[in-house]
């Protein structure tokens, strides 16, 4: 059984815990994101890990897409190096042919009259995959799980909120190299933004304010719960314009996502962020963001896209100077109240992996920090 550990430290203040660092242990019985699916057209395969579990991924004749182990069952070769005609994925060592969506064996060309293997027995490994808000969701299963063949029995597929049949979306993606829980953490901490986004656009170091926010427990996971947006960020002074109340709600939900909804009156935006393991030690951010605000005007989706990366950038910058500090294995710690949330993640991933599903939050919460 995976344990998260944590060293409470004696002598130390309250609200103040040391430990050896984040154990990334993974999360599997859940949806990923392994790739933007506009990748995935014609014959051409593409390849992606998850969990450190290799992909091959494309796109099926009648459009479907498909994801499978990238290794076929009978020498192991990666199956991306073989072929793709639309119907079948075919082994390059052998000719092995596979149905992609199921991974069934429709053929293998070495056998004679005189065997009596039926190769439809046969199976390699395919994966449940979904394609949702411009990305390719692949649902990885706990080790010897076996086959997940109906769709309808899993969990569902994650979902970008949108509140109007009309508007335009964004996407942002960047590699972090650090584990999983060290990307999940920094993406729910409050108190970095001044320092590490310091911009005109967005906020500065001399912009630091006390705030207070209410938190709620939801299921696996936990809610900032609505609330007036910072009036130290220029985004949020823009929407002013509309001259309707601000309102903003963010949730988390294991195991990777952070759902944000910014509403003034009847215009919104939503995002959706996950930090998602590719190997034990590396994981990988990406942003879908949908919007009716300022929807007429010319540029919005370039301008948004260029600040977006901008921000996405200073996080991926200061995760690679944290990973150069991280090699030496310092003893990290946790305070209060700026870290609670990080502090319930791992409760709340401890619990799921050890199957208890205890939430660590028994009511709302508020927390206080300065940002």
């Amino acid at each position: 059984m995976a344990r998260l550990v944590s060293i409470d430290s004696p002598g130390e203040a309250s609200g103040l815990e040391k430990a050896g660092g984040p154990t990334a242990a993974l999360i599997y019985d859940d949806w990923y994101p392994a790739l933007r699916s506009h990748l995935l057209r014609g014959n051409r395969l593409r390849t992606a890990t998850l969990l450190d579990l290799p992909l091959v991924l494309g796109r099926h004749s009648d459009g479907r897409i498909f994801a499978m182990r990238d290794n076929c069952p009978h020498r192991g070769i990666p199956l991306s190096v073989g072929w793709f005609d639309g119907e079948h994925v075919t082994c390059r060592y052998h000719g092995w042919e596979f149905e992609p969506c199921s991974g069934q064996c429709s053929e293998i060309p070495s056998l004679s009259s005189f065997d009596k293997l039926d190769a439809s027995r046969i199976y390699a490994a395919a994966y449940p995959c979904v394609e949702r808000d411009g990305y390719a969701w692949v649902y990885i299963p706990g080790l010897g799980a076996g086959r997940k063949k109906d769709i309808a029995e899993l969990p569902p597929v994650p979902e970008l909120i949108k509140y109007s049949a009309k508007f335009r979306t964004a996407h942002l993606t960047a590699d972090l190299p650090c584990n999983v829980d060290h990307g999940i953490i920094g993406l729910m901490d409050p108190a970095h933004g001044p320092f590490v986004h310091q911009a005109w656009w967005w906020r500065s170091r001399g912009s630091i304010r006390e705030k207070t926010k209410r938190f709620e427990p939801i299921p696996e996971g936990f809610r900032m719960a609505a609330h007036a947006p910072s009036g130290n960020s220029a985004p949020y002074k823009l929407l002013g314009v509309y001259g309707q109340p601000i309102e903003t709600t963010i949730d988390f939900v294991l195991p990777n996502r952070r759902y944000e909804t910014i509403r003034c009156g009847d215009k919104w935006f939503t995002s959706l962020t996950t930090v998602t393991p590719v190997t034990a030690s590396t994981c990988r951010i990406d942003v879908a963001a949908a919007w009716n605000v300022f929807y007429n005007i010319p540029f919005v989706t370039p301008f948004a896209k260029f600040f977006g990366a901008k921000f996405v950038r200073q996080d991926q910058v200061t995760m690679i100077q944290q990973a150069e500090g991280l090699r030496h294995n310092p003893s990290l710690m946790l305070i209060d109240d700026a870290d609670k949330p990080a502090k319930w993640y791992f409760a709340l991933k401890q619990a799921r992996l050890d199957g208890t599903h205890k939430h660590p939050m028994d009511g709302p919460f508020d927390l206080h920090w300065r940002s």
